[in-house]
């Protein structure tokens, strides 16, 4: 096949996937529910401002920044830090250009610029959504969150099982671009732990929030809601009982009554 036949095909090959996409209920059905959550409000960076004015956060860590410009440079907190290994952004402008799980093993060892004793106010966790490493990200950040910190995260919600694909790369998903990750998983499971209360606000894609302190609203999974084997399914089902899912406008109307 010559060069000139190649693109042909190509083309053809293209204009028939785009054909199908567009009578191809899920993905239509898809494209509206992530239209849907890019309306939603506020977005995950006056929720993190809002609980650092709550707390009179004093130091804040951002896991996962990709470009600061999006969300880290607009954090209201005079002590803050970012760590990102810089794959998706290359200038990769942080304080600490490592995974997080070196970031956490150094801190340790107290062989960074912080001393390894420091305990954080707010810890904001948005770097490889997938479940495996969120459980990592919230096991490290436990261990130096001050006893009334809040952990957040992003990407809890997602509104279909195409959003919360494991791999970002599955070009022709029906979610396109728009990737949740496993982020949920991971939510989920630290919510049966009796010690931590949580809750998921349900906008820019579920921002979820986890605290020793029961927090108003806050609390943890119900015995008779359960779902052994994580499966999207059973989340779609039962998402307000698993995520605690909640409107932040309601509930910051609430606890300032």
């Amino acid at each position: 096949m010559n060069f000139i036949k190649q693109h042909v095909v190509g083309f053809l090959n293209r204009y028939r996937l785009g054909n199908s996409i567009s009578k191809d209920s899920y993905f239509n059905k898809t494209a509206q529910l992530s239209s849907l959550e890019l309306l939603k409000s506020p977005r995950r960076t006056a929720i993190i401002n809002y609980f650092i004015t709550l707390l009179d956060a004093k130091y804040y860590l951002e896991i996962g920044v990709r470009d600061p410009k999006k969300n880290f440079d607009r954090i209201l907190c005079n002590n803050k830090y970012s760590v990102d290994p810089g794959i998706e952004f290359l200038d990769n402008p942080v304080d600490f250009k490592m995974t997080s799980d070196l970031f956490f093993e150094n801190l340790k060892r107290d062989e960074l610029k912080i001393k390894s004793d420091i305990k954080f106010d707010v810890i904001y966790i948005d770097g490889l959504h997938i479940s495996h490493q969120v459980d990592r990200d919230i096991l490290n950040s436990l261990e130096c969150l001050k006893d009334n910190g809040v952990i957040i995260l992003h990407d809890c919600n997602p509104p279909s099982e195409f959003h919360q694909r494991e791999s970002y790369d599955f070009m022709y998903s029906p979610a396109r671009n728009f990737w949740n990750g496993t982020t949920w998983k991971a939510f989920y499971k630290f919510r049966h732990q009796n010690d931590l209360f949580s809750i998921c606000f349900d906008a820019d894609w579920g921002v979820g929030i986890i605290s020793r302190k029961k927090h108003p609203f806050f609390n943890n999974i119900e015995a008779k809601v359960q779902n052994e084997f994580y499966e999207f399914s059973v989340l779609n089902k039962f998402r307000k009982e698993h995520l605690n899912l909640c409107s932040f406008e309601k509930w910051t109307e609430l606890i300032e009554k």
